[in-house]
């Protein structure tokens, strides 16, 4: 699964061009603006909820990485300076993940991907739908989902460990602000292997730049495997006029494959 998952995103970033990114079948979606000649106007101001807020609805992928440096798939910690700051045993792990290649990634055995490394594989989008009360994050790839809950709710006092946490949000003018807690400590932040225990809390703020553009700031705060609170900063693009589709993890099919 890890060696499907690094040629998907080889691929995906670097053998083909964005247009190919694109997925089996098209559908004009409605209230989407549009060009003279019908393509979707990607430039165009960001839509607005029934309430005023910006509306984050679309199906995304991550942009294509900068020039020079590995992936946010493969270090979300790549514009770090020094890279992420672990305690030592942290450290240690994430050098013995490195130097393994990813070997033993939680993805072989079809279990999830986390936050935020379940929106960093460039060929497999996710879908966000937002509601007043709760934006929920469809995710094409294992056919995961996420909540995030705006009603109003705080935190649950102990929260049972779950592989995205608990997720709560609230707006900070035209930014939706989810602060999660309540992780399991078995999820990766990305293919080198960047760990977190379970006292992890991520803040993500996202702001939706124009129609076809959002970013995301993730700050990781996590007293047990760092030493300070870091942060990474993330591009996405709208994919526009498709759906998602099914996908589904066999562990047998991929740990049955040989090396290439």
């Amino acid at each position: 699964m890890r060696r499907h998952r690094i040629a998907l995103a080889v691929v995906a970033a670097v053998a083909i061009p964005a247009a190919a990114l694109a997925q089996w079948f098209t559908v004009p979606l409605r209230g989407t603006p549009r060009t003279a000649d019908g393509k979707a106007n990607l430039a165009a101001p960001a839509p607005k909820a029934a309430d005023g807020r910006p509306d984050m609805s679309g199906i995304w992928t991550v942009a294509a990485t900068p020039a020079g440096g590995p992936s946010y798939l493969s270090n979300i910690a790549r514009d770090v300076p020094g890279g992420p700051p672990l305690q030592p045993w942290a450290k240690a792990l994430h050098d013995q993940r490195k130097a393994a290649e990813g070997a033993g990634r939680p993805s072989e055995r079809c279990l999830p991907h986390g936050i935020p490394d379940a929106m960093m594989v460039r060929a497999m989008p996710f879908k966000t739908i937002q509601n007043p009360d709760v934006t929920v994050i469809l995710y094409e790839e294992f056919n995961n989902w996420r909540q995030i809950f705006t009603d109003g709710r705080t935190h649950p006092v102990d929260p049972e460990p779950a592989w995205f946490g608990y997720s709560v949000g609230t707006w900070d003018a035209d930014a939706l602000v989810v602060q999660t807690m309540g992780f399991n400590d078995q999820s990766w932040l990305d293919d080198y292997g960047t760990p977190h225990s379970d006292a992890l809390r991520t803040t993500e703020r996202f702001r939706r730049i124009d129609f076809g553009h959002m970013e995301i700031a993730f700050t990781f705060d996590d007293p047990k495997a760092y030493t300070r609170p870091w942060s990474a900063t993330v591009k996405f693009d709208l994919r526009a006029d498709t759906e998602l589709l099914d996908h589904q993890c066999d562990n047998e099919k991929w740990s049955s494959r040989k090396p290439r």
